[in-house]
């Protein structure tokens, strides 16, 4: 079966060139490439709900349905685009992340089911900004996105929560991060998970124009009575298609990689 696939212009930086009193522009050569996007992942959920617990069950069961879909389709749209940064840093597309830096410094390479994992530092995050920075990333529109464990981590580290140092010391009374440096901080259970015994979770930091998501059909939902069934059928669905946009550079190369992975514990 063949799946639609948009083609997203991928640009390359150019540089300028002095120009010369009585003599014609310095035309820049044409090496834009693109990144296509095949519309392949179509998720279902669907429920079959019986006349006997229409009848009989709250009002309110239908919105939960309706509700649990939304957020089931919404966690596997947000699964597959945190998974696109296996790809980060020039890696090969595998949950081994065999191009990820560990947590602890941000600079020792992660070795798949090693155990080399460690806990998130603020060197390592810092590095992590060095490395956006070294490859031209815009500062704004950034993100960092961690798991529950490294969320605990960081409400131990002093520098993020107590009024001595961020000056208001809501990040203890509220249990929220906000930002690190000037850049937002996600927590997510649905962090990814690396592949291998003892696997680790893993922080993503980049820029939002490091994947792109590509949505033909939005969330929808119907119904349908079944008589055979004596139940009404409740399907929710959606149509997308998800790639990573500037991944593939490795640091310092084309100055084109826009986020890195760190591996901490689970």
């Amino acid at each position: 079966m063949a799946y639609p696939t948009p083609h997203i212009p991928a640009p390359t930086r150019g540089s300028a060139t002095a120009k010369a009193a009585e003599t014609a522009v310095t035309l820049i050569a044409a090496t834009e490439s693109e990144v296509q996007v095949s519309i392949n992942k179509h998720y279902e959920y669907s429920r079959l709900i019986e006349d006997i617990v229409e009848a009989q069950a709250l009002n309110s069961l239908r919105q939960f349905y309706t509700n649990d879909a939304g957020y089931a389709l919404a966690r596997q749209v947000d699964t597959d685009l945190i998974q696109l940064a296996r790809s980060a840093n020039g890696g090969g597309g595998t949950a081994a992340y065999n191009t990820a830096y560990i947590g602890g410094d941000g600079t020792t390479a992660y070795v798949a089911a090693s155990n080399n994992e460690s806990a998130l530092t603020d060197a390592a995050i810092r590095r992590t900004i060095q490395r956006l920075d070294d490859n031209d990333t815009p500062m704004d529109q950034r993100f960092f996105l961690i798991p529950p464990s490294s969320r605990n981590t960081l409400m131990g580290l002093a520098r993020y929560t107590e009024q001595a140092f961020v000056g208001t010391g809501d990040a203890i009374r509220t249990g929220e991060i906000g930002n690190l440096y000037g850049i937002p901080v996600f927590v997510s259970s649905n962090a990814d998970t690396t592949s291998g015994s003892g696997a680790a979770r893993v922080c993503i930091m980049g820029h939002r124009d490091s994947m792109v998501l590509v949505e033909q059909v939005a969330v929808r939902s119907q119904v349908q009575y079944k008589q055979e069934y004596l139940a009404t059928l409740f399907t929710s669905d959606t149509l997308y298609g998800v790639a990573a946009l500037r991944s593939a550079a490795s640091v310092g190369a084309a100055k084109s990689s826009s986020f890195f992975a760190l591996a901490v514990p689970a």
